[in-house]
Order: structure tokens, then sequence, then C-alpha cells
């Protein structure tokens, strides 16, 4: 790292800037043509459970007009969450900020929902958790990949989707989907699934680091660094 005059360290932070600006015009382009993304009728009644017993989708936007979904790695023959998972759900600001906004934020996983609620209460999270555990949720909407009963793939099949073989087993994978009230009509808008970059969102730990000098600091074996918050 070069050790500058605050002159020159002005004038280098003001190309950057000029960077950094063109980049928020490029994500605003981008955030402008993902509210333009077409949008799929839910016509399954899909049953899930919660902290109050069976709900369905329908019940997860809590009275709001939005509903963004975490799909949380967590399979059903597992004693705890995904690590990964648990880092992005810590980086998750107080819900009253989306609620204001008209939008809700529910979690969902395979795994029974009584795991759910030990992890959960392990983790000290309050934000609402369902279990997708006798549902084919994880399933409809490609954050599960299995062979039975059907070969699966993950997320958008022209970019990223692999298509599970005879030889793949059950494999959970994260990612966000994205879902609109329109009257009665439940309308599925949006998913991003691994791999897409910080799609949807960052952690805010990440958004820290990226400021700093070190970065991320993900060099080889980059995610072995990220814990369950309690294990560090």
């Amino acid at each position: 790292m070069r050790i500058v005059s605050r002159e020159e360290w002005l004038a280098a932070r003001g190309e950057l800037m000029a960077e950094e600006i063109r980049l928020a015009e490029a994500r605003e382009a981008v955030s402008a043509r993902r509210r333009r993304l077409p949008a799929v009728r839910i016509g399954k009644e899909y049953r899930l459970e919660g902290p109050s017993g069976p709900a369905t989708l329908g019940d997860l936007f809590d009275g709001r007009r939005q509903l963004v979904v975490y799909h949380f790695m967590f399979a059903p023959d597992w004693d705890e969450g995904c690590p990964h998972c648990s880092f992005q759900i810590d980086g998750i600001g107080h819900l009253a900020h989306l609620r204001a906004a008209g939008t809700s934020l529910a979690v969902v996983s395979r795994a029974p929902f009584p795991k759910i609620q030990r992890f959960k209460e392990r983790m000290g999270w309050s934000l609402p958790w369902f279990s997708s555990h006798n549902s084919d949720f994880n399933h409809d909407f490609r954050f599960t990949i299995d062979r039975e009963p059907a070969p699966t793939e993950y997320g958008a099949p022209a970019q990223n989707g692999a298509e599970a073989s005879a030889e793949l087993q059950t494999r959970e994978m994260p990612g966000v989907s994205v879902f609109l009230r329109n009257g009665t009509d439940i309308l599925h808008t949006y998913s991003a699934y691994a791999g897409e970059g910080d799609v949807p969102f960052p952690p805010s730990t990440y958004n820290y680091l990226d400021l700093t000098p070190l970065g991320r600091q993900e060099g080889e074996g980059s995610l072995n660094w990220v814990r369950h918050h309690d294990r560090y």
C-alpha cells in the first residue's frame, strides 16, 4: 500500500468516486429491470408449519402486500442450520423498516419445525421462520436439488442449474424468493440464487469489510472463516 499526501489521497479518492457513481447507476438500472420482470401466479396451496402451527404461503405475508422469503439451508436430517445462511440472517436489520414499506420477511427451511425452533433460540433470532418439511415448496422454487420424485435443478437452468443425476444426493441450496399479493392472487416475481455475486443482498459484515483495505479476506478457502456467531 502506498503512503501519500492528503492532497494526493483526495485526488485518488475523487477518481474512485466517479467509478462508484457509475456502479451505482448500473445497479439502479438492473434493479429497475428486476422490477419489470414478469410474474407467475401461484396455484398451489403450500402447507408450512410455524410458531402458531400450520400456515399457508399467504399467511407469511402477515397482512402485507409483499413477501421476501429467505431459503435457509437446513435439511431435515441436520442438527443445525448452515453457517453461511446464519451469517446472512445475522446481517438482517430490524424488520420494522421492511414492514413500514408493506413488506414481510420470513425464513423457510425443510427441517422439521422443532429443530428450527431450537436452533433459532440458540442463535437468539426473533424473525419469522417456517418449516416446509411436509411440503414441496423448496423443490418447486428450485432450492432443493433432488432426484425424487423427478430430477430437479438449482436456480435458473440457463445460468447455473445443475441437473440432479442418478448419483446426486439431495442437497439444500440458499437464496431468496419474492412474492406479491394481487387481490386474492399470490404472484412469484423474483428469485435469487447463490453464484450471482451479492444478489440479492450481501451481509452487512461484507458491506463494512468492502470499505476496508484488506476487504473480505477471501483468499484460498475463502468461506472457511465463517462460523455460527456463537462459535468464534
